[in-house]
């Protein structure tokens, strides 16, 4: 199976709508970013952040852009 298979069967299972293609790669920049800028522990958290707070993933983004010193 692959990835987007897997998320889609899981969003299913939490009963909301999978992501699209353009969320995808905001969350995995997003990801790229924190565990660039402090440790790599710090994707997998800082997405789980950005959901918990109904964040934008474009948003936190740049959030994180600005935390980990780059121009955006």
């Amino acid at each position: 199976m692959d990835a987007r298979t897997w998320l889609a069967a899981f969003a299913q299972e939490l009963g909301i709508p999978a992501p699209s293609e353009e969320e995808i790669e905001r969350l995995l920049a997003l990801a790229g970013v924190a565990a660039h800028s402090s440790e790599r522990i710090a994707a997998p958290i800082a997405c789980w952040l950005t959901a918990r707070a109904g964040a934008d993933p474009e948003q936190a983004l740049g959030l994180a852009r600005r935390i980990g010193g780059e121009d955006g």
